[in-house]
């Protein structure tokens, strides 16, 4: 495998030196931190990332302080309790981007949350446990057991509470192979996955790096040379 620092090299000389490099990569997570995120906020971030998935992001960004309205705050108690009317009537609710299938998502993933809340504390509680060496293992609780969880919607959920992940983007991936690593174009099977995580944790130890940061690294090593005001946008600056 090629070494990170030459990756990294890489990367901070496509966006202009090390300290440009530095300023795109974000906070550094801190997924203990999530113990303490109600359920509600877990749910709308849910929600927010199943919406955006083939959508403009943006867009999604602007109208959500409708949807919180629409959604009744995204509490998953209050939802649950809301009878098949209300779910009904979302459908031509003009608050929120009607499509039933994403609509009935977030139904689901209320009873999801529910569910789990119940049994650990809190779903933030379940997220700050888990073992942070085995994001591919919470990837695949997801997409079994919540509503359209899986692929990158799952891993931008993921990031967007503030859990230290890595996304397995079209550049990051590519750059894994770059560097040696033996997976495929669009790694989906288990050996891939694993291989994936595997390195992801290699590189974390030998740097003392985040694995988000590793992976955004990864990505601006790569492929198109995004401005860096768009990669601040992606980071939330």
């Amino acid at each position: 495998m090629l070494d990170f620092g030459r990756i990294r090299a890489r990367a901070a000389s496509r966006k202009g030196g090390e300290d440009v490099l530095a300023s795109l990569l974000g906070p550094v997570p801190d997924n203990a931190a999530l113990a303490s995120v109600s359920d509600d906020r877990i749910l709308s971030t849910m929600a927010e990332r199943v919406f955006a998935a083939g959508f403009v992001w943006r867009v999604i960004e602007q109208k959500w302080p409708e949807f919180e309205d629409a959604f009744l705050g995204f509490e998953p108690k209050r939802l649950l309790f809301q009878p098949d009317d209300f779910w009904h009537d979302l459908a031509s609710d003009k608050r929120i981007v009607r499509n039933p299938q994403k609509i009935r998502s977030v139904r689901e993933n209320a009873a999801f949350v529910e569910r789990v809340s119940k049994e650990h504390g809190g779903f933030g509680k379940f997220l700050a446990a888990w073992p942070a060496d085995d994001q591919i293992g919470l990837m695949a609780y997801l997409g079994k057991h919540g509503s359209r969880l899986g692929g990158n919607t799952g891993q931008y959920f993921l990031r967007w509470l503030g859990w230290d992940t890595f996304v397995m983007s079209q550049d990051m991936v590519a750059a894994l192979r770059d560097a040696g690593l033996e997976i495929g174009d669009n790694p989906t099977s288990k050996r891939d996955l694993a291989r994936v995580q595997e390195q992801i944790n290699a590189w974390a130890g030998q740097t003392g790096l985040p694995r988000c940061h590793i992976s955004r690294i990864l990505a601006m090593s790569i492929g198109e040379n995004y401005s860096t005001q768009r990669l601040r946008e992606q980071v939330g600056e």
